[in-house]
């Protein structure tokens, strides 16, 4: 069995994910399937159930997607500050031929929002493409339509720094 990624999360994201989890996990506790059934057999039951298993689906799968995320989370663990681009940082890009720069933080999007920043995930193209780039570097990545984008690192700091720059 592979061991699932650690994911950078700060201690707010952690504590409003394991939230959630556990209110998921109540509520998955009190329900059973067809619980609200009224044993009638009529057609109406049946798409009632079918939306109901259709629910219990769902959050079954945001269940394990959160218990994934909080299996080995790193908490509140500021990146070092050294111009790299991690999980954690915030990053400023400049796509080839424009001028104006890009900043967003590179994160899991499951962590919630974080005022105005924007979010990408390092398992998103851009993402894979800038982890582990130095400020100064260019990367390629591939595109929906199959064609190649040029990025540069401008910049890359920890989260925290970011705030403290506001």
């Amino acid at each position: 069995m592979t061991e699932a990624p650690q994911v950078w999360l700060t201690q707010d994201a952690y504590e409003r994910l394991k939230e959630e989890l556990a209110e998921l996990l109540e509520e998955r506790a009190g329900r059973s399937p067809g619980s609200g059934s009224n044993g009638s057999g009529d057609a109406n039951r049946d798409s009632t159930d079918d939306a109901v298993y259709a629910d219990q689906r769902e959050r079954d799968q945001r269940i394990r997607k959160l218990q994934e995320i909080l299996q080995n989370p790193l908490v509140g663990h500021e990146p070092p500050d050294d111009g790299i681009a991690e999980p954690g940082m915030v990053l400023t890009v400049r796509f080839e031929d424009e001028t104006d720069t890009e900043t967003f933080l590179l994160a899991d999007r499951e962590q919630g929002s974080y005022g105005d920043i924007e979010i990408y995930s390092p398992d998103s193209p851009l993402g894979q493409a800038l982890t582990g780039a130095k400020q100064g570097d260019k990367r390629q990545y591939r595109l929906p339509n199959d064609q190649t984008m040029t990025v540069s690192l401008v910049r890359a700091v920890p989260y925290g720094s970011h705030l403290q720059d506001l």
